[in-house]
């Protein structure tokens, strides 16, 4: 067996009549300038530049004798300039390039050969490479809505995505949305996956989760598994799941990518990246709801978006006219939530470290929960309170929110669980407990600093694999009709008032914001999934990986 570093080929090429030596191996294509003579010269010092070829996007032969064919590039102009007998042959290779803020660009080095053998040498040689990594997807199905965010998703695939992926190869078949879940139930019902090897979706975080409904749904009926069933163990999906971000918000980028520029997601989908997630599936009374892959929030988050949905014709400005309304609302709920703790994993949720690409905890925890699946499985036994893993916590809460990821976006730099990660089998379980306006407020700024959010008595945080919520007004409410028949009616109503100054009378019970949407049912069961789906992502890269953007080898 070869190693990867060992040389394929090396030849002296020019790049705009500069001559470099180039090496392609398997995993590295370099070129360094040639020093023309052994004195150092300050002011022109060597340059050499490496792509890995798992980064090339594609390799193409110009065509010198297409006297018809203009371009602008200046090597094309010093080719077209030595017609003649020393007429040379070149090829462009076009490779993924680092920008600022996690953003990837396409940047192209064009390689002129003193003959046409050695250039046709060099490009069979570099599509051998590439056609060589399985990873990369030849087939894609690509759903486009049109109205999401600010209606811009066909224009942005068009203009930006659909012309890399010519570039590349590969072939799409794609399918503009004419309704809200139209992606979901084609995926469920139509698409013959089989011939594809990836779905994007273009468009934002609602988008996306149409796509992994149909996906993660389609993957258990034909798997023979009971979606219904909160006790089943999914099946993970075979395909990956691309993002083209093109909506209003764009958590799962941000968390994923590091950005929500669609040039960048487009390349990560190009060179075959893969980054396993968990999800959650959400149940009410062995009746499958929806699953989640970001935030399940009840209290004052599912009270902000219950407010906003009456709001939709002031657009985006509605979630913060909401949140104002609901903060001096200041509503808490009475509830009991039960909840399986993560046992023998690694990290918790007040880790200084973060979830990024090749994350060492995902990897470790998501190993261990598939090899031990059948210990973590709950059963009816897992039910009983002899069983000693399940914990309960009853309390009046303002706020529970469980975080599968860090759910970071420019408003939050750090999200609402900043150490929560991607793929590792748990969720960051936040209970927030009935405090003083002031207090509530202060948690609430600490998701823009780095202060630890966590770190207020009022507040508590658990990395759980499941868990529970009943609402005081679901527990058979003996509770309640016992303080009716001891207190009378007028005393409670009185009472409850005195606690919410700020209305005449208190709701019972606040909605779940799933994802960005609504739940219709408020006791639920909540069961974490790991690693279900996978997307066309690496995760967040460190920013020491960023190379140098004045290299004058990227054309």
């Amino acid at each position: 067996m070869e190693r990867p570093s060992r040389q394929l080929l090396l030849s002296e090429l020019r790049i705009r009549n500069t001559a470099y030596d180039v090496s392609l191996s398997r995993s590295l294509l370099t070129w360094k300038r040639r020093v023309s003579s052994p004195v150092y010269h300050p002011f022109r010092p060597s340059v050499c530049h490496s792509v890995s070829v798992s980064e090339i996007i594609s390799v193409r032969e110009e065509e010198e004798e297409s006297s018809s064919r203009q371009r602008d590039d200046g090597s094309w102009k010093k080719i077209k300039e030595r017609e003649g007998k020393d007429c040379r042959q070149a090829f462009t290779v076009l490779y993924v390039e680092r920008s600022r803020q996690h953003r990837w660009r396409c940047a192209e080095v064009t390689f002129m050969c003193p003959d046409e053998a050695l250039c046709q040498r060099w490009v069979s040689s570099i599509r051998e490479q590439l056609n060589a990594i399985a990873s990369r997807p030849k087939r894609l199905l690509v759903y486009i809505n049109p109205y999401g965010g600010k209606r811009q998703g066909k224009h942005i695939y068009e203009q930006k995505v659909a012309p890399l992926f010519a570039q590349a190869g590969i072939s799409t078949h794609v399918i503009v949305t004419e309704y809200a879940n139209y992606a979901r139930d084609h995926l469920k019902t139509e698409a013959e996956l089989k011939t594809f090897d990836g779905v994007v979706c273009v468009g934002g975080d609602g988008m996306f989760s149409e796509i992994i409904h149909g996906l993660i749904w389609r993957t258990q009926i034909d798997g023979g598994v009971d979606p219904n069933c909160p006790e089943e163990s999914l099946l993970p999906c075979s395909l990956r799941i691309g993002i083209i971000p093109a909506g209003s918000t764009d958590c799962i980028c941000f968390a994923t990518v590091g950005t929500n520029d669609p040039v960048t997601s487009a390349l990560h989908i190009i060179v075959g990246d893969s980054q396993p997630m968990d999800v959650c599936s959400v149940h009410h009374n062995n009746t499958f709801l929806r699953y989640s892959v970001s935030l399940l929030g009840y209290g004052f988050y599912g009270d902000v978006l219950t407010d906003s949905e009456r709001k939709r014709w002031m657009g985006p400005a509605r979630y913060d006219l909401s949140g104002v309304k609901m903060f001096l609302t200041h509503h808490y709920y009475e509830g009991t939530v039960s909840y399986l703790p993560a046992r023998g994993i690694v990290g918790t949720p007040r880790d200084a470290a973060r979830c990024r690409s090749g994350c060492v905890v995902c990897q470790h925890n998501g190993q261990l929960l598939s090899e031990k699946a059948e210990r973590y499985k709950v059963d009816e036994a897992s039910d009983n309170e002899s069983d000693g893993e399940w914990r309960t916590i009853r309390g009046k809460f303002l706020a529970i929110n469980a975080a599968s990821m860090s759910c970071a976006c420019p408003r939050s730099p750090k999200g609402l669980s900043p150490a929560a990660h991607l793929a590792d089998g748990t969720t960051d379980l936040i209970l927030v407990r009935k405090c003083s306006r002031f207090n509530f407020l202060r948690h609430l700024l600490r998701h823009t600093s780095k202060d630890d959010q966590f770190d207020l008595t009022f507040v508590e945080v658990h990395r759980v694999r499941r868990f529970r919520f009943t609402p005081r007004h679901c527990q058979s409410d003996s509770d309640l009709e016992l303080d009716l028949q001891e207190h009378g009616k007028r005393q409670i109503f009185s009472q409850i008032c005195r606690d919410h100054p700020a209305c005449s009378c208190a709701p019972a019970y606040s909605s779940w914001n799933c994802d960005g949407e609504i739940l219709t049912h408020t006791a639920i069961d909540v069961r974490v999934h790991c690693q279900l789906i996978k997307l066309f992502a690496r995760g967040i890269e460190e920013p020491t990986v960023f190379e140098d953007l004045t290299n004058p080898c990227a054309i």
